[in-house]
């Protein structure tokens, strides 16, 4: 089925638009694009910059009853912007970080940020493409930066709405199961050093996983801690 994509060339948030559009009654499936978002954020309130050539867009899932936990969506949406990327771009090595950013070596090739309102959640992607936002505490990547060349921004988004229609799907009918498992098969191995950030507190510790409900198992020299919120950076 072809995604249905309203594209604008230029707009503040298209997480805010498409917001504005679940008050309106609009229906899961539909997508909003923008050429040029001007006043993007990131998880917490961050500003995410996106210039041309890059892709913003948000899209739209209905929470039915019945259906998993609202939150494990952001797994949902991680899974299939990595396939995304790995169908776009075959060959990239890119990982995802808990609990939905692609990273490329330490370096953020993307982030996603869900939003909720009522029974609607808000899906907003942001994939560097062809240039990568100065972000001060965390190193940036663009595809263009790592392979000379990127895909455009319309054709990118036909793969991502294909999968994110395939996973939710999935979610759906068999759980959050297959979508932990397919999560863990692209994310950095276990072991991997982790520092987790809430406020000003730090906590180092290995990756050690997830729980059942999409949590972060952190290894620590004293326990394993579950990890439900905070920010996460390789070491």
């Amino acid at each position: 089925m072809t995604p249905r994509v309203e594209t604008v060339a230029e707009t503040g948030s298209t997480n805010d638009d498409m917001m504005a559009r679940a008050r309106d009654g609009a229906s899961e499936g539909c997508w909003i694009r923008a050429e040029r978002q001007i006043s993007g954020r990131g998880r917490q309130g961050r500003a995410w910059s996106s210039d041309t050539g890059n892709l913003s867009a948000s899209t739209l899932v209905r929470v039915h009853p019945g259906d998993p936990p609202a939150p494990t969506l952001a797994l949902v949406a991680a899974v299939a912007l990595h396939e995304s990327v790995t169908v776009a771009v075959p060959g990239l090595d890119v990982r995802i970080k808990w609990p939905n950013d692609l990273v490329v070596g330490d370096a953020k090739l993307s982030g996603i940020l869900l939003e909720r309102q009522g029974d609607a959640v808000v899906v907003g992607f942001g994939v560097n493409l062809r240039s990568a936002p100065s972000i001060a505490d965390r190193a940036t990547v663009s595809v263009a930066s790592l392979i000379g060349t990127a895909p455009t921004p319309a054709d990118f988004l036909d793969i991502l709405a294909d999968l994110m229609t395939y996973w939710i799907a999935t979610w759906r009918s068999a759980g959050l199961e297959p979508v932990r498992q397919r999560w863990l098969a692209a994310a950095h191995p276990i072991g991997a050093a982790l520092r987790v950030r809430s406020g000003n507190t730090a906590v180092d510790g290995l990756f050690a996983g997830l729980d059942r409900d999409g949590g972060l198992l952190l290894r620590t020299a004293e326990t394993v801690r579950t990890v439900h919120a905070g920010d996460v950076f390789l070491l």
